[in-house]
């Protein structure tokens, strides 16, 4: 069967626990303390299933069972721009983007954050240029989980890249088939 981004819907809700207790059983922890800001002013923003899935992910990170799998650290979940005097460049480098219409759900580990856009699609926040790149984007956040749960499963070696690759191919992500920077460039 191919898989299809439909197929994913739901994705943090009905799978990425499982995931997560399957290919990261000893990884440490999420842990932010209760001071990082709330994400329910950006729920308001997003289309009702974008604000779905963040919700679910949320509950997740808060709740201090969810497996360290994306660099979610208090200084990158909920990371606010405007009070770090960060600015936020669309991907034409001239418009300037507001901290409150994206929300911060980890890093890259090279001081990139994976933020969610109010479309509900997720980018990567550039940090040198403090631009949202236009080529390595995700439809939404279900299918951005199901990718870096995989790809860091990969990594790992306790996931296979060829049990993996038609289905990166099949769901047609720039973020997973950048050719230079997308996660299969990574693998």
């Amino acid at each position: 069967m191919i898989l299809a981004l439909d197929h994913l819907a739901g994705y943090v809700d009905r799978d990425l626990d499982a995931d997560l207790a399957r290919w990261y059983p000893d990884a440490p922890t999420v842990s932010i303390p209760a001071e990082v800001r709330a994400v329910e002013p950006f729920l308001a923003k997003l289309p009702p299933a974008a604000a779905a899935a963040l919700s679910a992910f949320d509950r997740r990170v808060r709740s201090g069972a969810m497996p360290q799998f994306l660099d979610i650290y208090d200084w990158s979940y909920g990371f606010d721009f405007a009070a770090n005097e960060c600015e936020i460049l669309d991907s034409d480098y001239t418009t300037v983007v507001s901290g409150d219409d994206v929300w911060s759900i980890g890093a890259d580990g090279g001081g990139n954050y994976y933020v969610v856009l109010t479309s509900g699609r997720v980018a990567v926040w550039f940090h040198e240029e403090q631009v949202i790149e236009a080529d390595t984007q995700f439809d939404n956040l279900d299918v951005f989980l199901w990718s870096v749960v995989r790809h860091g499963a990969v990594r790992a070696g306790v996931l296979n890249r060829s049990d993996v690759e038609g289905d990166f191919r099949s769901l047609n992500q720039p973020g997973a088939l950048e050719p230079e920077i997308g996660l299969l460039a990574g693998l």
